[in-house]
């Protein structure tokens, strides 16, 4: 795990950082619990920062650990801006910085100002004698900061993953969960309870529930939090009339991951007219759950206001420029025989990952790319094969137009080969990678 270590904080130095990608969105470190909202015409998301837990750190051994926050926005959902660190265990008055426990938070914009709530294990007790976990809120002017954490934990409120909505009417409240999922009504000032906490009644009472996160769509309130019904959690959601119910189970939106990744966590956007589904995976870390990677799926309901289950994708939202290198181990659907996905590198898993073609005709496709309108004249791909092999680019169909050719050398070693584009078309199309000999393995494809 000390590779990890270096990544992420070589990383971390570089502040600012702009990635381009499908799921997981975030790429150049560990991410989970995203919290997305729509400020200032961006979608803004607020994710909680998993690291390798350093020796005699933590709560404990091998488990969750996270010291700070970062904030990423994207106006196309394709390419994310990493604003870099907005707060830190180490700069929380009543935090304790051995925890490393900044678990889900949430971020508001209320009156021109943006409240930052977060969990974190307090370094004292409270007047009831309680330590523990508390929920603090850190003030800033803009979304991506800086932002000015308060002296002290919001009073009243013991527990993680803090959710904060604001009714049509400027009602806030907040909800959190601890062992129950946790309801109280906030002041106007946003950092101070305005009703004692209540239970919300009426959900599972068998297995782990946590993660709330509340949003309205066309007079239904939904509260939806991920619920350990059998081994892992899954993202369930209840629906009712009112911001502190009663609710009502409604269904589940993401069955468990089927590689077992223990924990997800959701939230729930509307951008420019669709609604959008973010939650978490251990993409990056395939062989511990505890350093996950946040993703993205496009969500729809029926006519009735329930909600159509979410099944996970590689290729994400967004569209994907051509001239920009496509990864296409991201794919929306490949032949089910002759093609796999594997890391590049199972040690630097941030490296990404790489497409395998091993039989006559396998294919693999990526959805949803733009050619715009300018002839592109070249097509390049970094390949490698053993034996040498050809490759089709073709759009739209496995049978679609064929628009290159491309001759992968043999050779033991990755090579970047380019072939003429011949039947260039404008606008937006679906990718089709075929192979028509020898195994290959592609790390990206990119037109010019």
């Amino acid at each position: 795990m000390n590779i990890y270590k270096t990544l992420i904080l070589s990383f971390a130095a570089l502040g600012f950082t702009s990635l381009s990608a499908q799921n997981p969105i975030v790429r150049n470190q560990f991410s989970a619990d995203p919290t997305a909202r729509v400020f200032n015409g961006k979608v803004y998301v607020f994710p909680s920062h998993d690291i390798p837990t350093p020796e005699g750190k933590g709560l404990r051994k091998d488990w969750f650990c996270m010291a700070d926050y970062h904030v990423f926005s994207s106006e196309n959902l394709t390419d994310w801006t990493d604003h870099g660190m907005i707060v830190s265990q180490n700069k929380v008055a009543w935090v304790d910085s051995a925890s490393y426990s900044m678990w889900a938070p949430d971020c508001i914009e209320r009156n021109g100002k943006y409240y930052f709530y977060f969990p974190a294990n307090k370094n004292v007790a409270d007047a009831n004698g309680r330590k523990g976990f508390g929920v603090g809120v850190a003030v800033a002017d803009k979304p991506e900061g800086p932002y000015v954490p308060l002296s002290e934990p919001i009073k009243g409120v013991n527990g993680i993953d803090p959710n904060v909505f604001i009714d049509k009417d400027g009602q806030a409240y907040l909800y959190w969960a601890m062992g129950n999922i946790m309801v109280a009504k906030l002041k106007d000032n946003m950092t101070e309870l305005a009703s004692e906490p209540q239970i919300i009644a009426n959900l599972p009472q068998k297995g782990l529930k946590e993660g709330p996160f509340l949003f309205e769509r066309k007079g239904i309130y939904y509260l939806t939090i991920p619920h350990v019904e059998n081994k892992i959690e899954r993202l369930e959601y209840a629906i009712g009339d009112n911001p502190m119910g009663p609710f009502k189970m409604a269904g589940v939106v993401m069955d468990e991951s089927p590689v077992n990744c223990w924990t997800n966590h959701q939230s729930f956007v509307e951008y420019k007219g669709q609604w959008y589904l973010f939650y978490h995976h251990n993409d990056y870390s395939p062989t511990f759950d505890k350093n996950r990677s946040i993703r993205v799926d496009s969500l729809s309901f029926n006519a009735d206001g329930t909600i159509r289950k979410v099944t996970p994708t590689l290729r994400g939202v967004g569209v994907s420029s051509a001239t920009n290198k496509i990864e296409i181990d991201r794919y929306s659907s490949k032949s089910e025989t002759g093609s796999s996905i594997a890391l590049l590198d199972s040690v630097n898993t941030f490296n990404g990952w790489k497409t395998i073609l091993n039989d006559k005709n396998a294919w693999v496709q990526y959805n949803t790319v733009d050619f715009g309108k300018q002839r592109l004249k070249t097509v390049q791909l970094r390949a490698l094969s053993e034996k040498g092999a050809t490759l089709e680019i073709r759009l739209d169909k496995v049978n679609g137009p064929l628009v290159a050719e491309i001759k992968v050398p043999k050779s033991a070693d990755w090579n970047t080969v380019e072939a003429k584009v011949s039947k260039f078309q404008a606008g937006i199309h679906n990718l089709i990678v075929v192979l028509k000999d020898s195994p290959v393995e592609i790390d990206w494809v990119q037109f010019q």
